[in-house]
């Protein structure tokens, strides 16, 4: 069950997410190694896969750096829930498919430590030391799109491609039916 990991901060700036000195690679295993260590330099080795971050609000301030992400996917965990989140934050976070999810009162919820269970389609965050449950902000069909696809970029591929499958299908079927300038009776009357 994942373990939850409280930074009830607000405004972490993505300096304290993947601090400049570090962004020497766009590589998340290498970037995961100095996730949060400015902030606690002990997280990453707290991590295991699945886990979770409750943060304070406007979580991942600061300036556009998509490593914010890739450092904190990187290391494991699985989504970041906090009251609300830094605009370019939350946009690098659905661009990269990792979740961000918006919840009032999540901060003073948890524990750091305590285990927590995370639906999505219910829109819960469940802590199971204490049973309580908080609604979390629905996520967007089309985030959970691009999250299930790995990215934006990994969404667009796939949906260019099943585009252009469909466009091929469409041709195929269209050029069997004769319905166009230059096949069939159109052909002959030339």
């Amino acid at each position: 069950m994942p373990k939850v990991h409280v930074f009830a901060r607000d405004h972490i700036n993505t300096d304290e997410i993947i601090p400049a000195r570090h962004l020497t690679s766009d590589v998340e295993s290498e970037l995961a190694k100095f996730a949060m260590e400015d902030y606690d330099k002990d997280f990453v080795k707290r991590v295991q896969p699945g886990d979770l971050i409750v943060a304070g609000a406007d979580f991942g301030c600061g300036s556009s750096r998509e490593h914010a992400v890739w450092a904190i996917r990187g290391a494991g965990i699985a989504a970041v829930i906090a009251p609300n989140f830094a605009r370019i934050y939350y946009r690098n976070s659905i661009n990269n498919g990792f979740l961000a999810l918006e919840c009032a009162g999540v901060v003073e919820a948890f524990e750091d430590g305590d285990e927590a269970t995370l639906d999505l389609f219910a829109g819960t965050l469940t802590n199971e030391r204490t049973g309580q449950s908080l609604t979390f902000v629905p996520v967007p069909q089309f985030a959970l799109d691009v999250q299930k696809a790995g990215g934006w970029l990994e969404y667009m591929r796939d949906h260019d491609q099943a585009a252009l499958e469909a466009e091929t299908l469409d041709a195929v079927s269209t050029d069997a039916g004769h319905d166009h300038p230059g096949h069939g009776a159109h052909q002959n009357a030339r």
